[in-house]
């Protein structure tokens, strides 16, 4: 039986594996796709040379998997001008990158607000270079989504920037730990960004003493993963569930050989649960 949501997870959960290895261990475990974060161990550039992106495209047809998404970290909430200005650049030149691999979306996130500005002039800010950049997401055929990451980890703050970009071009990812650890249930954030939403990252986290997050195994933390893959299939959402396992970060959490089939097998027994 066909999984309920087609699996990703990103190359940030295996910062010391080429993308050969990356593929082969998504293939064999049953995974349909790669999210690109990091290739050949770093955050994968705008200017990828040419003959590694005919490589790129060849690795993953061999495995027959898809790039279902790149993972930049442009950010618009500078309050000069002229750095907001090159972040919608990189982000046009990734947009370029994008569509000769093939990529359907682009990760962007918002930024933190700066001292002496407000959120809602960081929403201004974003809501316009996210309009800026439709018409070369247009143009290249690429969808542009927002995380739930940064001074925008919340679906209520989020929603604020995608009221003001009216394109089919522009959406969310929902990164289902954010918004929980700021204190939103998923429930609400499905209601702030629910239409919106094109792509899911998953992973789990138990809360320290101290206020700080410890990444644990899928079914192991705190944060309400099953009941958000259950309202996912509520809902009808129809795109990728990309474990999200942040080792290039925290590089004291488990390896990706004991990572990534974990929350393959267990987002399996979530789906039959669904089936049933």
């Amino acid at each position: 039986m066909a999984d309920r949501f087609p699996l990703a997870f990103s190359t940030l959960g295996c910062p010391d594996w080429s993308l050969e290895t990356a593929a082969a261990q998504a293939a064999a475990h049953g995974y349909r796709g790669l999210e690109i974060r990091l290739l050949d161990g770093e955050v994968i550039p705008a200017d990828l040379p040419t003959e590694r992106r005919r490589a790129v495209r060849e690795t993953m047809a061999r495995h027959n998997l898809q790039i279902v998404g790149l993972g930049l970290s442009t950010r618009f909430s500078s309050p000069d001008p002229a750095e907001r200005q090159a972040n919608l650049e990189l982000l046009e030149r990734y947009l370029a990158l994008a569509n000769e691999l093939e990529v359907p979306m682009v990760r962007t996130f918002g930024g933190n607000v700066h001292p002496d500005h407000t959120l809602d002039e960081t929403v201004t800010w974003l809501a316009d270079a996210l309009n800026a950049a439709v018409p070369a997401a247009e143009r290249y055929g690429v969808d542009i989504v927002l995380e739930t990451h940064d001074a925008f980890s919340r679906g209520e703050d989020v929603a604020k920037v995608l009221a003001q970009v009216d394109s089919p071009r522009v959406g969310a990812i929902w990164d289902v730990h954010h918004p929980y650890r700021m204190g939103e249930s998923i429930e609400e954030t499905w209601r702030y960004i629910g239409p919106r939403v094109k792509h899911v990252h998953i992973k789990d986290a138990r809360r320290r003493p101290d206020g700080s997050w410890q990444l644990v195994l899928l079914g192991e933390g705190e944060v309400p993963c099953r009941a958000a893959v259950e309202l996912l299939h509520r809902e009808g959402y129809q795109g990728f569930v990309s474990v999200e396992w942040e080792k290039k970060w925290h590089p004291e959490i488990e390896e990706p050989e004991v990572a990534l089939p974990q929350h393959a097998r267990v987002l399996r027994e979530w789906f039959a649960a669904l089936a049933g």
